[in-house]
């Protein structure tokens, strides 16, 4: 039996799953990481902390396994998306890495906007957001000019890890799609974007397919994970694409809902040709000559661990959530917005924060948190009404993430969506999307929908409630009012804000 490893470099931590030829997870194993967090908005991590991570995973999972290092063939990653890691002419990183959920960089957003106009969405095909990586360069340019003079390229957090494991400098379509710097439909790097922003286009990385081999193992990094040093390295993909892969999204007619940290609905597009104008992300897909198009919730599972903490600390989910299947839709007129960290889709706003609206005595804590449970589901669902104002078919949703754990809220997910919601029978996500990358690159299957076929396994299915869904279709449309109306509420409160 022959054997891939798929590498997941998370926000909090880097998981490992091995993976055999019959798409079975044989082992796992994961190592955290810390985030640093020096001032208000920014987010950061060290890379090298991501690199002694992913070895001492690898070296986890292959000593535990018991698999011979020669039985495993190929690896590949799925990266978190946006973190900008700044090297010098050695690859040496110059400072910390700015992570996807750093907003420090409004003003950049705002001076993107303005250089470049239509051009914006018309070549990248999303708007300026805090989260992608062009700010954050341009932020860096303007605020640390020494450090960005050290710089001699640009690559994100898993370009980085691969690059310590094959020693080659690369970056893959899907990934390079969330930098606000790619041309999405021509697949190359904008000459427009960066000739607007003084960037060479020696500051970027070459272009690959997620599918791509880069190399094989370095033998020193072979050594350190316990691995054959002709080990072939796979490119990998950003890890809502490797999502997307593990979880059968490669046609038309299958739509993700991922429920983690945010929240993401994802929908497979065949070409480039949907125009959403800019309201919901357009990116690469990690199978080749696709793309896909997403709505964020920024916290989505954020907002259910938050209340956890705050409200039960110590407590599991599974106690939090004791009661709920008891409760009706609309958690007896209480409902809450999960805009705690701001928001994404459909509303780009750094400054909205969160509600409790309808709160009165009757109200238990699992009234609480069965409404921030459906608060989280009407968000995704917003994006989910998008897709079909743009003429999509949405009548079967792939749950991942927090959410498919719990039968109530997949149950929830299926009314509020009115589709067909399957779980998964051994979900792993972007970490088996990652796995698949490597199987189709080693020549295992023709063809990733040739292996998904092997390696995603549907379970259980959740038909919408004909009641359930009326009364949340009511519902919905007041969550919709809520952002406007608590819009300038809460930019007056920000003045308070520390």
């Amino acid at each position: 039996m022959k054997y891939v490893i798929g590498i997941d470099l998370g926000t909090s931590a880097v998981k490992t799953l091995l993976v055999s030829q019959a798409g079975e997870v044989v082992a796992e194993a994961t190592k955290e990481y810390p985030l640093y967090h020096e001032h208000s908005g920014w987010s950061e991590q060290e890379p090298e902390d991501w690199v002694a991570g992913t070895l001492a995973s690898l070296q986890e999972l292959t000593a535990k396994s018991g698999v011979s290092a020669d039985d495993i063939e190929g690896l590949s990653f799925s990266g978190q998306m946006h973190g900008l890691v700044l090297l010098d002419a050695d690859n040496k990183p110059v400072r910390r890495a700015i992570l996807w959920n750093d907003t420090r960089t409004t003003a950049q957003c705002r001076e993107i906007e303005r250089t470049l106009g239509e051009k914006l969405l018309s070549v990248t095909r999303n708007p300026a957001l805090e989260g992608f990586t062009l700010p954050k360069l341009l932020w860096v340019r303007e605020k640390e000019p020494e450090a960005f003079a050290k710089a001699s390229r640009f690559v994100l957090p898993k370009d980085y890890v691969r690059y310590r494991l094959d020693g080659t400098i690369r970056m893959d379509l899907s990934d390079a799609a969330g930098t606000l710097m790619l041309d999405i439909a021509g697949k190359k790097w904008s000459e427009d974007v960066l000739a607007a922003f003084g960037i060479s286009p020696d500051f970027c990385p070459p272009l690959v397919e997620a599918g791509a081999q880069t190399g094989t193992l370095l033998p020193e990094a072979a050594g350190a994970a316990g691995l054959a040093a002709d080990t072939k390295v796979f490119a990998g993909g950003a890890d809502n694409a490797c999502g997307a892969i593990g979880s059968g999204i490669l046609k038309p007619g299958v739509t993700l809902c991922s429920i983690g940290t945010s929240g993401v609905v994802l929908t497979y597009e065949p070409d480039a040709s949907a125009d959403y104008e800019g309201k919901v992300h357009f990116f690469n897909h990690g199978k080749e000559n696709s793309f896909y198009a997403m709505g964020v919730t920024l916290a989505a599972g954020y907002s259910l661990s938050w209340f956890r903490n705050t409200f039960a600390k110590g407590e599991s989910f599974e106690a939090l959530t004791a009661g709920i299947a008891d409760i009706k839709p609309g958690s007896n007129g209480l409902l809450f917005t999960p805009y705690i960290v701001g928001e994404r889709t459909p509303h780009p706003d750094a400054v909205i924060r969160g509600s409790f609206i309808g709160m009165d005595g009757s109200h238990t804590r699992a009234h609480f948190t069965r409404a921030v449970m459906e608060g989280i589901t009407f968000s995704l669902n917003e994006s989910v009404a998008l897709f079909r104002a743009a003429g999509k078919t949405v009548d079967k949703i792939v749950s991942i993430g927090g959410g498919a754990k719990n039968p109530v809220w997949l149950q929830m997910q299926a009314d509020i969506f009115g589709a067909e919601v399957v779980a998964l029978e051994n979900e792993q996500g972007p970490g088996l999307g990652a796995a698949m990358l490597a199987a189709a690159g080693c020549g295992w299957f023709p063809s990733l929908d040739a292996c998904a076929d092997v390696f995603v396994k549907h379970a259980k299915s959740y038909l919408p409630s004909a009641e359930s869904s009326a009364e949340y279709a009511k519902l919905f449309a007041i969550y919709q009012q809520v952002y406007g109306r608590t819009k300038e509420l809460n930019e007056s409160l920000n003045a308070f804000r520390n």
